[in-house]
């Protein structure tokens, strides 16, 4: 664990935690998002574009889930609220779902790519753009503010 502190400590003061927990639980997404979709197509022989959409859902509440507890660590006072910010969520992830869908169709049916290389390709595209909208639009860090009496005081 003194390995882990050590790198946290130097990732936080370079300012790149955030991004690099973003990109572990961004890579363990696609994990989840490529594994289903193989399940899905070759064990289960669903086409690739239901495939696709089976693997998107599973990702999104999994991508959903991390990202508001480890990357963002995002709260929420209500329900509410909860439901806003998963609503956000959703509807970014459907943008990035078109870039995914758009993509498949153009390395699998006009490039005549193997599926899992088309996947593999569009996680990439994915995860960069699920990013943006993440950290832009949907998950909001609530910023502490020092108290201005303590720096008044001292004058």
């Amino acid at each position: 664990m003194k390995i882990y502190h050590v790198v946290k400590e130097y990732l936080v003061a370079k300012r790149l935690w955030e991004v690099f927990i973003y990109l572990f639980f961004g890579g363990l997404t696609t994990v989840v998002n490529i594994v289903t979709f193989a399940l899905a197509y070759q064990v289960f022989h669903l086409n690739w574009p239901i495939s696709n959409t089976i693997s998107w859902i599973f990702s999104v509440l999994f991508a959903f889930v991390t990202n508001k507890v480890w990357v963002f660590q995002s709260k929420t006072e209500n329900f509410k609220e909860l439901v806003w910010e998963f609503s956000k969520f959703v509807f970014a992830r459907v943008i990035s779902f078109g870039m995914d869908m758009a993509t498949m169709y153009l390395f699998i049916d006009l490039l005549h790519t193997g599926n899992l290389i088309a996947k593999l390709i569009t996680q990439i595209i994915v995860v960069i753009a699920n990013y943006i909208f993440s950290k832009v639009f949907i998950f909001k860090k609530v910023e502490i503010i020092e108290d201005e009496k303590t720096n008044s005081s001292s004058r």
